[in-house]
């Protein structure tokens, strides 16, 4: 099973740019990360609601924001130390190029 690893790494990655205040999690954080072009990456959750999906993909089109629908809202809460989450935004370059690289080798 070649995508646990690579869905560990993402997992742990994203921990590391929260304990280094790179990661804003949350509605209303992330969409003002977006709109203030403080992200660089938005991870929204493939359990999320349609309506959030819809909200957040065409923002991300709008701002040029690249997203990424990744794992389920308790995990990318737990890889944070939060409740659920069904959005996030990397406010780093260097750590969303990298979880980015990592979704695509997961794929």
């Amino acid at each position: 099973m070649q995508n646990r690893p690579n869905r560990d790494r993402v997992l742990s990655m994203l921990g590391l740019a929260t304990r280094s205040r790179n990661v804003v999690s949350g509605g209303f954080a992330t969409e003002e990360a977006v709109k203030n072009g403080k992200a660089y990456l938005v991870i929204i959750a493939e359990n999320a609601s349609d309506n959030t999906r819809k909200k957040y993909s065409n923002m991300c089109e709008f701002y040029k924001v690249p997203y990424r629908y990744y794992s389920e809202k308790d995990i990318l809460g737990h890889a944070i130390g939060k409740e659920e989450r069904s959005c996030l935004a990397v406010t780093d370059a260097g750590f969303a190029d990298s979880i980015q690289k990592h979704l695509v080798d997961s794929e």
